[in-house]
């Protein structure tokens, strides 16, 4: 209540203002003085009806959109913002001197292009710039990665593999699990579904050998943000706060923390990128443990997890065979290779 008040009073004192300058321009000398106070009263009466349609309502609307909004997103917004109206400060001066109407309406049409322009490139490149900006301060830094830290997802710790990479030297820094990440492995862990419970005391066990045998052990951080309810967001705006990227293997928060401009070290990718490759024409070992979608299909798996679809493979179910690379699929779930029995191919 008291905000409105103060918002009519604002718009009174405005248009009074306006009506006054109005006033003073219409009708003879003496009658100036008149239409100033007739103008200046009008403008005060306008002012205490229509000041919360054009300061209240719009005040409230933008607080609301920039609560809202991303803080790397409004960062980028009101630089753009700047940019904007220091272009159209530059073309400001030159289209003032264009002749009639022009030199007064386009400088101000020029500003208000420019600063929507400015607003929205940066906004819209923001991702970009982030990881331009990040590869800069990495260059200039030299061991900014190594002396960082990492956010640990749920779904990586369960996972496992994230043990053995740590072991094996490939992360260089200290691994971080944020206490609303504990706590949800905790609740998989505590669950009355025997699957989801084998899960969450595995990843239990995961932290424990983490916490023994990585280089920097495991750090467990209080910090929760505020106003979030998921747990991929709390982890995207944490990664943000404390500038670290983030290792998952949870496509749809693998795809969120791109879309913010944070970084992702996404297990399952780099899975794919060290499994050895290979062409049509070279021969493996197979076994056929089930029926494909297709007629007569066997299907097998290789022990990294890659699944092979055997044409005419379906009378080797159970059995050990030597097939030949016919092609390989990469999809987004992984690599799928399809083969054919060694019999049934080329010498």
């Amino acid at each position: 209540m008291k905000t409105d008040l103060v918002h009519r009073v604002i718009g009174a004192a405005a248009l009074a203002f306006v009506g006054w300058q109005v006033g003073t321009l219409v009708g003879s000398s003496s009658e100036q003085a008149r239409n100033a106070g007739i103008g200046a009263g009008a403008g005060v009466l306008v002012g205490l009806i229509i000041a919360p349609y054009l300061i209240t309502r719009p005040y409230e609307a933008l607080r609301r959109l920039v609560s809202r909004t991303p803080p790397g997103e409004f960062v980028y917004g009101v630089l753009g913002l700047i940019i904007g109206l220091l272009a159209g400060a530059l073309l400001s001066y030159p289209l003032s001197l264009l002749p009639w109407w022009f030199g007064h309406v386009l400088p101000a049409a020029a500003a208000v292009v420019c600063a929507y322009l400015g607003v929205t490139f940066l906004t819209m490149r923001r991702t970009e710039l982030t990881s331009y900006i990040r590869s800069r301060f990495r260059d200039h830094s030299g061991s900014a990665d190594q002396e960082g830290a990492y956010l640990i997802d749920t779904s990586a710790i369960i996972d496992g593999r994230i043990a053995d990479i740590t072991q094996a030297g490939f992360l260089f820094g200290s691994l971080v699990v944020p206490r609303f990440v504990l706590s949800e492995l905790q609740h998989i862990a505590d669950s009355p579904d025997s699957l989801r419970r084998a899960r969450g005391r595995r990843g239990l066990e995961i932290l424990n050998r983490l916490q023994k045998d990585s280089a920097s052990g495991v750090n467990i951080v209080d910090s929760d943000p505020h106003n979030v309810a998921e747990v991929d967001g709390k982890l995207v705006k944490l990664a943000r706060e404390m500038s670290c990227p983030v290792i998952t293997n949870d496509f749809n928060l693998n795809r969120i923390a791109e879309l913010e401009g944070v970084r992702v070290l996404n297990i399952n990718q780099l899975a794919n990128a060290v499994k050895p490759l290979l062409l049509p024409g070279e021969e493996m070992g197979v076994r056929i443990i089930q029926e494909g979608k297709e007629i007569n299909q066997g299907v097998g798996y290789l022990d990294d997890g890659t699944m092979i679809v055997v044409e005419n493979g379906r009378r080797f179910i159970h059995s050990d065979i030597e097939v030949i690379v016919t092609r390989v699929l990469q999809t987004v779930a992984g690599r799928m290779i399809f083969a054919q029995p060694k019999s049934n191919g080329r010498d």
